[in-house]
């Protein structure tokens, strides 16, 4: 048998393009002497279609567009996944669904039988879960069909998430192959772990494995594609490509073969999943242009990066806006990040809007000193023109702060907070680093000055980011003990942080949150991004 696995990049809802890519690699699999194709989980409506979910109109719709792919499936079959209605009486109204279809026809479903309602999920919210898995028969061979979390049960993980094993009961029934499709968000760390994970069930169960994933972005999540075969024993026999739409095709007809797995870097897994997530989140928001504040710092510059990558030089609008505390040099190394990139560069000078304000406010504030208030005032003068210009214009704006400034609150409420996606608000600052030096690679890109001098924000005299805040190094291993590893101050001073730093950072943080309530949507790369996975509340009195 020659199982093409579809790896495709569907929008949450747009059924009627979704249904054209389905049926175009439909097409492909065929010409290529396919006999089955398999597609990604929810394929027809794109994962996670939320509440979405709640709409009888959307379910019938995904029904509807379920009938048209059942159509085209003539001379081969094809597993697609979709959203049923539960056909129980009892229960919630829907289930996760895969079905199984061949010569104009549904042959069997299958249900979702494991669902997620941790970090990013919450599938148990709309859905029932299947109590019971069977496999179908095709082309004499006997398939074991699952989808995503149905595979997260074993050993290898920390501790087991679950009391059945949907993989277990489908190879004590014969099943000669498991097919999963799924739809799992990347964050770092994410693939290889998955991979040790199907192919220690690929070895213990003795059965050949295909797990195809979903690509692309929606929303805060960006999925690497990166779908994979693994023979009995559990070595790699085909892999797809990572962070694009592929169609693969495996003859199981033939000895599978052993291939090495690919070798990307941490962070160029970051850099393309950063350059995907954006290049979605505009296209399918229906944008075209963005504009960026370049402030010459390196927050900024690998922002503009990401942006000319994911959209094109002729699609990214920088602007500086120099105030009097701004530095010739920060200008001058904004202009010259965008003459490297070959970018529109526009120079909007602040320094008559903030004197007017102060002007405005010379009364009300006489006697008082110099202090975040007028710091704070420049950056929202600078969010009040990239809004201006995205209303003229229809620009998207990009905020550029990253993951450790928004964590401590480091950033201004309608200033540099300002935009419709903050590309890199999950990134934290050593990695922002790393991500220029990654750029930087070949040739110069970023400015070297930008990457050399102390952070700043510009905001008042001989200002550096190190004047309120400890060392980004410290800083980002403080952040990542407590917000991904959920380690308390204790936890931090026995890892060797000064008990104070580790207190204030702490307090920093549980402060900040009504900030990143208000904050524009971040693509999520690391294990707890801000946002949709991590839900705590602002209004709160805990200490520990």
């Amino acid at each position: 048998m020659k199982i093409s696995i579809a790896q495709i990049n569907p929008t949450i809802g747009a059924f009627k393009e979704n249904v054209q890519k389905i049926c175009t690699f439909i097409e492909l699999a065929k010409e290529r002497g396919s006999d089955l194709v398999v597609f990604p989980e929810m394929s027809i409506i794109g994962y996670p279609p939320k509440d979405f979910l709640e709409r009888p109109s959307f379910v019938a719709d995904n029904l509807k567009a379920l009938d048209e792919v059942v159509s085209k499936t003539t001379g081969i079959a094809a597993i697609v996944g979709f959203v049923d209605k539960n056909p129980e009486s009892a229960g919630k109204p829907l289930c996760n669904a895969a079905a199984f279809m061949n010569n104009g026809r549904i042959e069997s479903k299958h249900y979702k039988s494991l669902l997620p309602a941790y970090d990013v999920f919450d599938e148990d919210r709309y859905f029932e879960p299947s109590h019971s898995v069977s496999p179908v028969q095709y082309r004499g061979k006997r398939l074991g069909i699952t989808i995503c979390e149905d595979i997260w049960t074993q050993e290898v993980l920390p501790r087991p998430l679950y009391h059945v094993n949907p993989i277990e009961s489908l190879a004590k029934q014969g099943v000669d192959i498991i097919i999963n499709i799924s739809a799992s968000p990347y964050e770092l760390g994410k693939i290889e772990k998955r991979y040790k994970l199907i192919s220690h069930q690929a070895r213990r169960y003795n059965v050949p494995f295909i797990y195809v994933n979903q690509v692309g972005g929606n929303d805060d999540l960006i999925f690497d594609g990166n779908s994979i075969v693994f023979n009995r024993n559990g070595k790699i026999a085909a892999q797809a490509k990572d962070f694009d739409e592929d169609l693969l095709m495996v003859d199981f007809n033939q000895r599978l073969p052993e291939l090495l797995s690919k070798d990307l870097s941490p962070i160029e897994t970051i850099y393309k999943a950063l350059v995907l997530g954006l290049k979605d989140y505009v296209r399918k928001c229906g944008f075209k242009d963005v504009v960026i504040g370049l402030s010459g710092g390196i927050d900024s510059a690998v922002t503009a990066v990401l942006a000319a990558d994911a959209l094109g030089k002729d699609h990214v609008i920088g602007v500086t806006m120099p105030s009097q505390f701004s530095s010739q040099g920060s200008v001058d190394d904004a202009k010259r990040l965008a003459e490297n990139l070959g970018i529109q560069f526009k120079t909007i000078s602040i320094k008559e809007a903030f004197n007017t304000s102060m002007e405005s406010l010379r009364s009300e504030f006489k006697g008082l000193p110099f202090d975040t208030t007028e710091e704070n005032l420049q950056a929202r003068i600078r969010g009040e023109i990239l809004m201006a210009l995205s209303n003229k214009y229809g620009y998207l704006v990009l905020s550029t702060g990253n993951k450790s400034e928004l964590a401590v609150g480091y950033c201004t409420l309608y200033g540099d907070m300002c935009g419709g996606m903050a590309v890199i608000s999950d990134v934290p600052k050593t990695m922002v680093y790393d991500l220029a030096r990654y750029i930087n690679r070949e040739r110069e890109i970023i400015p070297q000055s930008s990457i050399d001098k102390p952070p700043s924000a510009e905001l008042r005299p001989n200002q550096t980011d190190q004047d309120s805040l400890p060392p980004y190094e410290i800083l980002d291993g403080i952040l990542k003990a407590y917000i991904e590893e959920l380690k308390d101050a204790n936890d931090l001073v026995a890892l060797g942080y000064e008990e104070s730093i580790a207190k204030e950072v702490i307090k920093k943080v549980d402060r900040n949150e009504y900030k990143r309530k208000q904050a524009a949507p971040g693509l999520k790369v690391t294990s707890k991004a801000f946002g949709t996975g991590r839900r705590m509340p602002i209004a709160q009195g805990y200490t520990g």
